[in-house]
């Protein structure tokens, strides 16, 4: 080895390259301007020979270490874009740009938003993108790993080895990033993160946009900026309007239990369908049935088919069981363009555990509570998000953001409210946490809600924000600003359904004695701007759908369930009724079952449906 370039290899950073050890791998690897002239670093596993190439001019690099590491000395030369070209001893070979002589693509003021929570628009940096770094067009990825030793990008380009593309640690901030030249398409890709002692977990990409289909789980890069929208005049029209002081019918469905599953019938297979069949068959029908809104359980990414979606492994992607991102813009556009609008609901209170998302993700409780106590919920067996972290809240609130303004969403239901407004929430005694003035105040759920909503109404005041809230707090629908209240723009009224309920299953004998169920609710009604909400979890918590739990015999229950109805869109406040309610499904919708949709070929299903569509 030439004397003057075995001098100038720094041994003990070439090990930590050679070993994935390395969280800032660019310092070594790549070109450097020393005082000799200038050093270019390459680690290339397997290959035989590596040259720099820069037009005609391609130097051959010297092998310093067996594992791949390359080296080259060019004296009296200044930093100039060079490729690498690798060759193996099968004959095979690689030439590309060398993604260690690129610049970050993520900067100071970025890092500085997302640790302070407030990177409201973070998603346009975290994860991948297709970009152009010094006219070179690539795709940049960058992810949130502080406790990590090491960080690489894993994917289909790199045959999953985690030596070829370690990402340097940004401004040690906790972000790793890397930029990859000429990487384009739609690209499978993960994160391996090398933890303290010596372990290495594949994780998927918390800001991903596509993911593969359950069971497999990488993270797919895809092009949110392709599709052509049409749904212009429906945004305006939204955009010009007040939700508070509009009529308000909103149709909540599961899209697998609306849909059905289609089932081959040569094999038995089954598979979902599409986004785009989805959005022809619902906007029919809540055409029909002069819905204003549907509201989708939740259509991010989750583990299981059979569960309700609540339990969410990519935040940042719709489930690809129904199809691409494409497919569901398209889905968004055409109920639009037919003048329906689309509310989700969103999970910002608690997430999957499972081992490829964001539990323990870089061998620490990072978007978690260290603490079970606080850190796990009581029921669901899911983890709880740690509003206390700046990053955790620029995670969340931009998430909310993304989904109105790269699926232009019409609302957000936030999903249990009352587990990021109390730390006892469904707890026992001896099992939660009291706060810093010893109370049951989660004070950095309640932060993180007005935090959410006040800059929401600030960047998209036309959002409908809408609260699934099972206690009295106070002025959940209140201004932040002005009434110190949590800024929603509704709360779910779900007294009124259970008392509305109970009342109606009791016999007419004994009605007079219960009277204040039906009228209790206007005590309260208009404390809060509430939603009459007939939804699932309704259901679900009284264990009986609407026409079920009626009194009598079946046509008594069909009369008291039109009954109930009637009297829900006379009382003030805005609708929602669950799929299947509104048609008299019996025994109601459960997960992996298709919704009774055939029930409305029965004239009495048929006459109630007609009954709730006027």
């Amino acid at each position: 080895m030439n004397e003057v370039l075995y001098d100038l290899c720094d041994w003990p950073m070439i090990e930590a390259i050679v070993y994935s050890e390395h969280d800032n791998p660019h310092s070594i690897l790549g070109a450097h301007e020393v005082d000799e002239g200038l050093l270019i670093n390459a680690f290339v596993p397997e290959a035989d020979k590596v040259f720099a190439v820069n037009g005609k001019d391609k130097f051959e690099m010297e092998k310093v270490d067996d594992a791949g590491f390359f080296a080259l000395l060019l004296e009296g030369k200044k930093a100039f874009r060079y490729k690498l070209r690798a060759e193996f001893e099968d004959g095979t070979f690689w030439e590309k740009y060398d993604p260690y002589s690129f610049e970050p693509t993520i900067d100071g003021q970025d890092i500085e938003r997302f640790s302070n929570g407030i990177g409201y628009d973070i998603y346009k940096k975290m994860g991948a993108h297709e970009t152009v770094v010094d006219g070179v067009k690539g795709m940049s990825f960058a992810v949130w790993a502080p406790n990590a030793m090491r960080v690489s990008l894993v994917g289909d380009f790199n045959m999953w080895d985690g030596r070829i593309h370690q990402m340097r640690r940004v401004a040690g901030s906790g972000i790793h990033e890397i930029f990859i030249p000429e990487l384009t398409g739609n690209v499978k890709y993960k994160y391996e993160i090398k933890l303290r002692g010596d372990l290495c977990v594949m994780k998927a990409d918390p800001y991903g946009y596509e993911s593969e289909k359950m069971p497999d789980n990488a993270s797919i890069t895809w092009d949110l900026e392709k599709f052509g929208w049409t749904d212009q005049e429906w945004i305006k029209k939204r955009n010009a309007s007040d939700i508070t002081k509009e009529p308000v019918s909103v149709l909540q469905i599961n899209l697998d239990g609306f849909m059905g599953r289609i089932v081959n019938e040569e094999t038995g297979e089954t598979k979902f369908a599409n986004y785009r069949d989805c959005a022809v068959k619902l906007c029919d029908y809540a055409k029909k049935m002069n819905y204003t809104h549907v509201e989708l359980m939740p259509v991010m990414e989750h583990q299981f088919d059979d569960t309700m979606g609540f339990a969410t492994t990519g935040y940042y992607c719709p489930t690809s069981r129904f199809g691409t991102p494409d497919d569901f813009m398209y889905f968004m556009n055409y109920l639009h363009v037919n003048g329906i609008g689309v509310i989700l609901d969103w999970v910002p209170c608690y997430f999957s555990r499972e081992t490829f998302a964001l539990g323990g993700f870089d061998g620490t409780c990072l978007y978690e509570h260290q603490d079970p106590k606080k850190g796990v919920h009581p029921i669901k067996n899911t983890l709880m998000f740690n509003f206390a972290r700046g990053e955790v809240t620029s995670f969340l609130i931009s998430n909310a953001m993304f989904w109105v303004e790269k699926y232009h969403a019409d609302g957000l239901r936030i999903n249990d409210v009352a587990y990021m407004l109390y730390l006892d929430y469904n707890r026992n005694f001896g099992e939660w946490i009291p706060n810093i003035y010893g109370g049951n105040e989660n004070i950095e759920g309640v932060e993180f809600l007005k935090h959410l909503n006040s800059i929401m109404y600030k960047k998209h005041p036309y959002i409908a924000m809408i609260a699934e809230e099972n206690t009295s707090w106070p002025k959940v629908t209140g201004d932040v600003d002005k009434e110190d209240g949590l800024g929603f723009t509704f709360k779910w009224n779900n007294g009124y359904v259970t008392d509305l309920l109970k009342y109606l299953k009791c016999d007419p004998l004994f009605r007079k004695g219960r009277h204040d169920q039906i009228l209790n609710s206007m005590y309260y009604n208009y404390s809060e701007r509430f939603m009459i909400a007939f939804s699932y979890e309704a259901m679900e918590r009284n264990q009986t759908s609407i026409i079920a739990g009626m009194l009598g015999e079946y046509y008594n229950q069909f009369a008291n369930a039109r009954t109930a109805i009637a009297y829900s869109f006379m009382h003030p406040g805005k609708k929602l009724i669950f799929m299947g309610q509104d048609f008299a499904d019996y025994e109601g919708w459960k997960p992996g079952k298709p919704l009774e949709i055939e029930l409305l070929n029965y004239d009495t299903n048929n006459q109630y449906s007609k009954m709730v569509s006027t």
